[in-house]
């Protein structure tokens, strides 16, 4: 049932309980939700839904907004433990298998289905970007086109120091997989987008740049088994727009004005040539001084993202 959304007046949202998904050992024994966030009444042909990142949610009413006017019925979806569906006790984000998000897609493309629509465009965003590709490369429900904003398809790492830890990680995530993994996580990319800090946008820090989000060994041992499925190739076969910022600044400690113009999360060179890996149609744009989201850019630079995804629908998605 659709409701008034608690988070983004204006907008409605639909919750449901996530299907063979339940609390794990030392969470409380509640269930688990998922919820889809609709901007407006259905009133086009067309529908895109969004797909967030790790430690997000959906927020961004310009990114509606853009949709909108350019024909399409805009949906987002909040995942499990995160978001709108993340509770006191939850282990925020947690997931042992990035195959468990499948009945979640599922069921969100069902009740965009019963809006009147029968045929998608999917957007993800980092992590999101990732969960989207894989779900989009093994569904049977009609999708007509995939973006994806800076997809976190491959590790930022050392490759040496990854196949060297990998097998340690998997066999200590089958004995502990909730346990966390201590790290070392910059607060740049959070000051240089939130209002409350050095940035331009109103976010709830809660279900953003939250300190509660940590990486557990399941968690950390299915994005790793995800982005082998993207190394081994996915054979997606809508077209793909693959967009990433031109450079990265992974090891800034100290806050710089030009920290507003790079990727401070994902390795972005390390990205790029993994894009043919996504199916046979793929068009991959880099954006000069585009920031991690990159919708989440200082203007111009934002425009441009969204005048490259207009010219990209106009050539491939009916």
């Amino acid at each position: 049932m659709w409701t008034d959304d608690r988070l983004l007046p204006g907008y409605r949202a639909c919750a449901w309980q996530v299907a063979d998904a339940a609390a794990v050992d030392g969470e409380p024994d509640e269930p688990l939700t998922a919820t889809l966030v609709r901007r407006n009444e259905p009133e086009h042909d067309r529908a895109l839904l969004y797909v967030h990142g790790w430690n997000d949610y959906f927020f961004q009413t310009h990114l509606a907004d853009y949709w909108n006017r350019r024909g399409f019925d805009f949906y987002a979806i909040d995942l499990r433990r995160y978001g709108r569906n993340l509770r006191p006790g939850l282990f925020a984000g947690y997931i042992t298998s990035l195959d468990d998000y499948v009945s979640e897609l599922d069921e969100a493309y069902r009740l965009i289905g019963e809006d009147g629509h029968d045929l998608i465009t999917l957007m993800g965003h980092s992590t999101g970007g990732l969960i989207a590709s894989l779900w989009a490369a093994q569904t049977d429900r009609p999708v007509n086109g995939v973006v994806l904003n800076s997809p976190w398809l491959d590790m930022s790492g050392s490759d040496l120091m990854l196949r060297a830890k990998r097998p340690l990680l998997e066999t200590a995530a089958a004995f502990k997989p909730t346990s966390g993994i201590p790290v070392s996580e910059s607060a740049l990319y959070a000051e240089s987008i939130s209002s409350s800090m050095k940035g331009e946008w109103d976010y709830d820090l809660d279900y953003k740049s939250n300190k509660g989000f940590i990486p557990r060994l399941g968690w950390v041992k299915a994005i790793l088994a995800g982005q082998a499925k993207v190394a081994a190739g996915l054979a997606i076969e809508c077209p793909v727009l693959m967009m990433i910022s031109a450079r990265s600044d992974l090891n800034a400690t100290e806050w710089d004005e030009s920290l507003k113009s790079v990727d401070l999360v994902l390795a972005v060179d390390k990205l790029a040539p993994l894009a043919w890996r996504l199916g046979p149609v793929v068009t991959l744009i880099r954006i000069e001084g585009g920031l991690h989201d990159l919708t989440l850019s200082p203007q111009p630079v934002r425009d441009e993202v969204f005048a490259e995804i207009t010219r990209w629908m106009k050539v491939y998605v009916r």
